[in-house]
């Protein structure tokens, strides 16, 4: 019975000291890739504003083309919805609104997901002219863990997992806008 009562305090002891590191470990993460394109800032501005053309170019898209779509608003405006409902687990169902947009520089996006797991993310995609036949794009992602769930942060190095999908697509924009 000692051995018991000692393996469940011992437990208990674990269980206390990883909600505490918790209470003190960061909440927040960010998460941004880039990419040049060879193309004008204003021709890859005018793609990349429309939600409708992430299925051209985004991995999530691919991985259901046959994803329930839902659309609400004029595309590529401030306030359009973009929503998806899917059966793959991967892919879930939620939406992205368009929340503001600086012509030719940045669009900010506010990403809702419903399912596997409910949370709001901030997404940002950035046109950057170096030339007049080149454009660096960024696209970031800024999210939230909220206690206790934020203690897998750093097992699930959301730079590592969420930034290789974001680059595959930035990628994919690339080959896609080059053609």
């Amino acid at each position: 019975m000692k051995i018991v009562k000692k393996i469940l305090l011992g437990v208990l002891a674990v269980v206390v000291i990883l909600l505490i590191i918790g209470l003190l470990m960061k909440k927040d993460y960010h998460v941004e890739r880039e990419v040049v394109i060879n193309k004008p800032a204003s021709a890859v501005f005018n793609y990349i504003k429309f939600l409708k053309n992430q299925a051209n170019y985004s991995v999530w898209a691919k991985m259901d083309p046959n994803a329930e779509m839902k659309f609400n608003g004029v595309d590529g405006t401030v306030g359009f919805i973009s929503a998806w409902d899917s059966k793959v687990k991967n892919v879930g169902a939620g939406e992205q609104e368009i929340k503001a947009i600086k012509f030719n520089e940045r669009i900010d996006y506010e990403l809702r997901f419903k399912r596997p797991f409910s949370c709001t993310d901030k997404a940002y995609m950035i046109t950057d002219s170096i030339s007049v036949t080149q454009t660096k794009v960024k696209w970031g992602v800024d999210g939230k863990m909220h206690y206790p769930m934020n203690i897998m942060l750093p097992m699930m190095n959301m730079n590592k997992m969420l930034g290789s999908d974001l680059q595959s697509n930035l990628n994919n924009l690339k080959v896609l806008l080059e053609k």
